[in-house]
């Protein structure tokens, strides 16, 4: 019941009460009768009552547990008047507890009783407990009459015992404001002193914790418990646990006491360079683990976030489960402190050894060495080699440069390669699966040097040249410059071109043509040719003259 739902009526209590008096005397009258008949039948029993009278009592109200009638025709039985000829065994029971209750009632002791709300009249409500029924007087029971009290439990204490008329008053009002007058002075208490209290858990729930001060209880909201942050209350506390709270407000219309925790307790960020530092390593409690991460304690009512990316130096964490545990702990080195947002960041992996530093201990750049296809990418292969992964270039993965990872690889392939490159300090490696291959330039190379006379089909053109493709599908450039007298601009692609190898570089896969230098050997060519058939030209008598002439 909140106290908004309570009605105060101002009533003349004697005269209700006399009024209540006057009800029970006259209808409720304690008479001892006669059975004369017992008609199970139709379940009642006939009793003379005397005066002539004859009144019906049910059946039902003379039978045991067991369903035995417990009386015969004959018998004397006591009864409760009712009016309009009903009678009650029951009632009759109960008012002779009632009276040796009186009997036995002691004014210098205090009684509190906790019954039900059994039936109520103009004045107010009967409630029945073990039995004996008691009168609450409506200005005395704080119910509301917006609401149906019958079968209602209430607490009252005894306010007023009349021996004469056997009535018994019992007031719910006394013990309410009894309980409004103490939660007053210890909400008092509370806000005016703002000291700490201890006070101990009553019941937890997902959104917080009831926790009982001095006889009242209070919410310590999920949010109030830890400088953290919200917390599951239940990883931390237990019920009856004790713990230190603080009274942050009180709600007087809804009788809501607000309580915290994390301000009964210091804040480890007011002063937390002289706890802890970027660089420090410390040990940490792992308290919940995400998809994207993982939550520690680190102690001091600190928590800091392990980024995925930080739990492993490998690059293929799945899932953090797969490497810690809740209430596992482990070392870690923190990373980042945000005070205005009042966040750590702390790294695991920082305290493991470096895969690269053992990879490049161990191999060296020429080395051959056996990976694992780990993933395909637009620009080549991820190979992993003992603990780090090393990239396969596209342009490493053939010496035909129309294959690529994505055509000649598949992940979970194993592959031999050479290693390329490696830098340390960027943690990269390079690799390369052509480099275990003999160049088809280099072949090429052997049957054809600088100055020999090739053909090729126009592949590409780009602005600084055009590539033809030579004999083995080998290319090579023609630099602008080097195209005339053929024009850039009418160059078109399968196009057949003549030129002469300027340049062969076997070991970096290049080779250039210019179709320029071929029109000079031509020319060159053509005149060695005339000589040679001018020479040829000569008689012997143009020899001898020349001789003779000298």
């Amino acid at each position: 019941m909140k106290f908004e739902d309570i009605e105060i009526e101002e009533v003349d209590f004697e005269a209700m009460l006399e009024e209540s008096f006057k009800k029970s005397e006259s209808k409720s009258d304690l008479v001892t009768g006669t059975i004369v008949k017992i008609d199970e039948k139709d379940n009642l029993v006939v009793v003379d009552i005397g005066g002539g009278r004859d009144a019906n009592l049910s059946l039902d109200e003379i039978r045991d547990e067991e369903g035995n009638i417990t009386f015969a025709v004959g018998d004397t039985i006591n009864v409760v008047t009712q009016g309009r000829g009903r009678i009650s065994y029951k009632a009759a029971l109960s008012r002779a507890a009632l009276n040796e209750f009186i009997a036995e009632y002691d004014e210098e002791q205090e009684y509190i009783i906790e019954g039900v709300v059994t039936k109520k009249n103009k004045g107010g409500y009967v409630v029945e407990v073990d039995g004996l029924e008691f009168f609450m007087p409506r200005t005395l029971s704080y119910l509301s009459s917006k609401i149906d009290p019958i079968g209602k439990k209430v607490k009252a204490v005894i306010v007023k015992v009349d021996k004469e008329k056997g009535s018994v008053v019992v007031s719910r009002k006394e013990l309410i404001e009894r309980d409004k007058a103490k939660t007053d002075e210890i909400v008092g208490a509370l806000l005016e002193n703002k000291d700490p209290v201890i006070g101990t858990i009553k019941k937890i729930t997902s959104y917080g914790m009831f926790v009982d001060v001095g006889g009242m209880d209070g919410l310590v909201h999920y949010s109030q418990i830890s400088h953290k942050g919200p917390v599951n209350p239940s990883k931390y506390f237990s019920e009856g646990d004790e713990v230190n709270v603080i009274a942050l407000e009180y709600d007087k219309k809804k009788r809501h006491l607000s309580l915290s925790i994390k301000d009964a307790n210091p804040d480890p960020w007011a002063d937390i360079d002289a706890i802890i530092g970027v660089g420090d390593t410390v040990t940490a409690t792992v308290s919940n683990i995400e998809p994207y991460g993982v939550f520690v304690d680190l102690g001091e009512d600190l928590e800091a976030f392990l980024h995925v990316s930080e739990i492993s130096w490998d690059k293929n964490v799945k899932h953090p489960k797969d490497y810690l545990e809740n209430d596992s702990e482990i070392n870690v080195e923190v990373i980042e402190i945000d005070k205005e947002g009042r966040r750590l960041r702390v790294s695991l992996k920082n305290l493991l050894p470096k895969p690269m530093d053992a990879f490049s201990a161990e191999n060296k750049v020429g080395d051959v060495v056996t990976g694992v296809i780990t993933s395909i990418t637009e620009f080549g292969a991820f190979v992993k080699v003992g603990a780090i992964e090393g990239l396969l270039h596209n342009q490493e993965v053939s010496w035909d440069k129309s294959k690529n990872a994505k055509s000649e690889l598949n992940v979970g392939d194993e592959v031999e390669v050479k290693i390329i490159k490696i830098d340390k300090d960027a943690g990269k490696v390079s690799l390369s699966k052509k480099a275990l291959e003999d160049s088809p330039i280099k072949a090429f190379a052997q049957t054809h040097k600088n100055g020999a006379i090739v053909t090729g089909i126009v592949k590409d053109t780009k602005d600084f040249g055009v590539f033809i493709s030579l004999e083995d599908n080998i290319d090579a450039l023609i630099r602008t410059e080097d195209l005339y007298p053929l024009k850039f601009d009418e160059i078109e692609k399968g196009q057949e071109i003549k030129g002469v190898i300027s340049f062969i570089d076997a070991n970096n896969d290049r080779i250039r043509v210019s179709v320029k230098r071929l029109e000079r050997q031509e020319e060159r060519e053509a005149m060695e040719q005339l000589n040679l058939e001018q020479d040829d030209s000569m008689t012997l008598g143009d020899a001898f003259g020349d001789m003779l002439k000298k």
